[in-house]
């Protein structure tokens, strides 16, 4: 009998993670302004502003949620962690009506380039900038620019080293894309 129930467990398991994987795929691509081919969404994910929100080709959420209202753009090749978020938006604390904020809101865009993979727990915060090829260390916090292929990670996320430039390149021009 737990041999059984094991089984039907499995299949249960197996059908869910399909079914999540079909909906929110279907459900980020029907809401987002632009959205190129091969988007695969292999866990819960929440995309709100989808209007203001682009995604490039061959782009992979594990858990995600985007609140876009201030413009979002992720290039190709793009992979997340679970629980990866990325914010807009923010309450105007500084010339606001009122303390500790006041109820006007500043929308500042997210770029995020080709071939970025941001580990599990990132947050990406407004005005954000991630040049091509990052990578970003799980748990970490983006508020301003990184450059182009570093390896950022910690609260601010600061660049820990480089990729290596030359081997980047050749996988790229060979298109050996995950």
């Amino acid at each position: 009998m737990h041999r059984l129930l094991s089984k039907i467990h499995g299949l249960y398991l197996r059908l869910d993670r399909r079914f999540v994987r079909w909906y929110y795929t279907l459900r980020i691509r029907a809401i987002t302004s632009e959205c190129g081919p091969r988007l695969a969404v292999n866990g819960r994910s929440t995309v709100l502003g989808g209007a203001k929100v682009r995604l490039g080709a061959n782009v992979n959420f594990n858990g995600i949620r985007i609140a876009g209202d201030g413009g979002v753009v992720i290039g190709n090749n793009f992979h997340s962690g679970r629980d990866v978020k990325i914010l807009t938006v923010n309450h105007d604390y500084d010339n606001g009506g009122a303390i500790p904020y006041g109820k006007e809101i500043v929308w500042r865009p997210v770029v995020i380039e080709d071939n970025v993979w941001l580990g599990e727990g990132v947050l990406v915060l407004p005005g954000a900038h991630i040049e091509e090829g990052v990578v970003i260390g799980a748990g970490s916090v983006v508020s301003g620019k990184i450059p182009a292929l570093a390896v950022a990670a910690g609260n601010p996320a600061m660049v820990k080293k480089f990729r290596d430039r030359t081997h980047y390149e050749l996988l790229k021009a060979q298109g050996k894309f995950m």
